[in-house]
């Protein structure tokens, strides 16, 4: 049981780390207008590395079981008591349609600020924040109507790494989550 309590308290150390840093990092950026890249957090679902605009990250935290709301959809996995702010928690792997993973010591909720809004995104583990310039982000490849690309904002490659990039606000917006009423200021 140590093990796991210590494997906890590592990876919420790491992800208060690389928070920090990234926050650090998009300050000086807002301080240097002009600058062409993004900042994003980047983080795991099944086997995919998805990222997400650190600007919209407000903490990392581990996962912890959330109060369950009766007759909500699949992906809503209940609420918690943030500092006594009640915050709905989303599992994107459900969301997004991924292989069901089990929660673990490496499980993290990403607490996020969306349209003045507080949300958790359950995800299988947080990895690193990343700075891409314009030229490492692709295009999102077109598809057919039954596929949402909607909140897919492109693709970066990144050595050997290949990164989906959302919009976390569009998918968290959407009319399916429920979470953001249309008329929210953006």
């Amino acid at each position: 049981m140590d093990m796991i309590t210590d494997a906890a308290q590592v990876a919420r150390h790491e992800a208060a780390r690389t928070l920090e840093n990234a926050q650090a990092r998009a300050s000086k950026a807002a301080a240097a207008p002009g600058a062409a890249h993004g900042e994003y957090l980047t983080f795991r679902l099944g086997g995919e590395e998805y990222g997400i605009d650190i600007l919209r990250v407000q903490e990392i935290r581990s996962y912890e079981h959330p109060t369950r709301i009766a007759n909500s959809p699949e992906f809503l996995k209940g609420v918690v008591n943030l500092r006594g702010v009640i915050v709905p928690i989303i599992d994107l792997r459900v969301k997004l349609g991924c292989e069901t993973a089990e929660f673990n010591a490496f499980t993290v909720v990403i607490v996020l600020n969306i349209r003045g809004r507080v949300v958790g995104a359950v995800v299988d583990s947080v990895s690193d924040v990343l700075e891409l310039g314009g030229d490492t982000i692709k295009p999102a490849p077109g598809m057919n109507a039954q596929v949402d690309m909607s909140f897919i904002t492109g693709i970066a490659n990144v050595g050997e790494r290949m990164l989906i990039l959302m919009d976390i606000q569009a998918l968290m917006s959407s009319a399916d989550m429920g979470l953001i009423e249309d008329s929210a200021a953006a």
